[in-house]
């Protein structure tokens, strides 16, 4: 069995904000297996699908962001999990708007609810998985918790379909696989717009 959990804030005002990106993939994961994650269990709506065969708990805490941990450590506990089992979905304001970055374990890089995550569970050890947001100059809170924007929107709503095509892969293939396929396939497509700016560069000099 695995635990998917994507990390956001409750409530209607907190729909579409950048920081309940890991909710909008659990949903979309759901919705493309069929189901809903709406069974309040463990401080979260949780959602229960097969992929292959493996049994798979969706689960979006409803906590709050920064308790999120509370949520996370019940189910691990009620449901008899390993860490290599978990896997988080978080927002990421230091990569830029639909980039996506699995790693197998590390620090919370200033991302609350995944730090609370690690402290309650004790440990850095689990998978986790990264949807840029980007950053704003007009401060972390307010750009975390406002609305996605019809521009963001045109890079994060394909990330969003890329994270489940990857969900999807660690659950029957493991970390080491997704890491390698999605990792890379996000470096790729920023060099080749790193070398698409550069040659336009050139061209106007």
């Amino acid at each position: 069995m695995k635990l998917i959990v994507g990390l956001g804030n409750p409530g209607g005002e907190y729909a579409q904000t950048r920081h309940n990106v890991g909710f909008m993939v659990v949903d979309e994961l759901a919705a493309s297996l069929g189901v809903r994650a709406e069974k309040k269990q463990h401080k979260a709506l949780l959602g229960q699908v097969n992929i292959g065969p493996e049994k798979v708990i969706l689960a979006k805490p409803q906590t709050f962001m920064n308790l999120s941990g509370q949520s996370v450590v019940a189910l691990m506990n009620w449901y008899k999990l390993a860490l290599e089992d978990l896997l988080v979905i978080v927002d990421d304001m230091d990569l830029p708007p639909g980039t996506l970055r699995i790693r197998k374990n590390g620090s919370a890089g200033g991302q609350r609810g995944l730090q609370n995550i690690i402290e309650l569970l004790g440990t850095q050890d689990f998978a986790r998985m990264r949807v840029g947001i980007g950053r704003s100059a007009y401060g972390s809170v307010g750009h975390v918790l406002g609305k996605i924007s019809e521009e963001e929107a045109k890079s994060i709503g394909p990330a969003i379909e890329t994270a489940v095509e990857a969900v999807r892969v660690w659950v029957l293939e493991g970390t080491s696989v997704v890491m390698n396929r999605y990792n890379k396939k996000a470096k790729t497509k920023k060099k080749e717009e790193e070398q698409v700016e550069a040659q336009g560069s050139s061209q106007v000099e």
